[in-house]
Parts: structure tokens; sequence; C-alpha cells
């Protein structure tokens, strides 16, 4: 079901919102996003900073993970300068104007409650 952009009513839940006082890192971090439709449906990415990429690159050839730096790759990846509330809300935006939302995140499962 593609979505309608006149129906964008949704709210975005930022996963480093809940994290301590001063451990979010807008320059160099990453963060899921759940994106909730008015009618229930729910969508996640993960946003990284090009500069958090780095850092993990150069983490992973420290522990060896990702064949020790030589690969990086994590599922609904969104690359992204800064990972702010306001650019994360500019980002979807865009990419619901450009019909690109459905392809850049993936719909979770319903919620039954």
């Amino acid at each position: 079901m593609a979505i309608n952009k006149e129906q964008q009513c949704y709210t975005i839940w930022i996963e480093a919102e809940e994290w301590s006082p001063g451990t979010w890192k807008p320059e160099d971090d990453n963060t899921d996003i759940i994106v909730t439709y008015q009618d229930g449906r729910r969508w996640v990415a993960t946003f990284l900073t090009y500069q958090n990429i780095a850092t993990l690159t150069e983490k992973n050839k420290k522990t060896g993970e990702c064949f020790s730096g030589a690969y990086f790759w994590a599922s609904d990846m969104v690359l992204i300068d800064v990972v702010t509330r306001q650019r994360i809300e500019e980002v979807i935006d865009y990419l619901i104007k450009v019909n690109e939302f459905e392809t850049t995140f993936t719909q979770l499962p319903p919620k039954y409650e």
C-alpha cells in the first residue's frame, strides 16, 4: 500500500532520545527510527552518520568485527549528515515526497495488544 502524501499523520520515535543525557552524539552516532502512521502501520530504519561509519570501521578493525573492518552493513540503513530530530524529520518528509519512503524503510508487522 503506497503512502499517500496527503495523509501524512505519523509520529516518529527516535531511540537516541531515550538514551541517558549526554550520550547522543549527533555528528557521530546511529539510532533506530520507527515511523508510526495514524492507522497503526509502523516502519523502521536505522540512521547512521557518515562519521559514525568511519568510527565503527575503526572499531571493527581493532575488534575483528565485520572481517576486521573490511565491510559494514546494517539493515534498513540510512546515511545522514547529523542524527538530530530536525534532520531526521526533514529526511523522512523528503523520502515521502519523492516516493522513496517504502523502499528505504521496512514495514513492521502489526502490533497485537
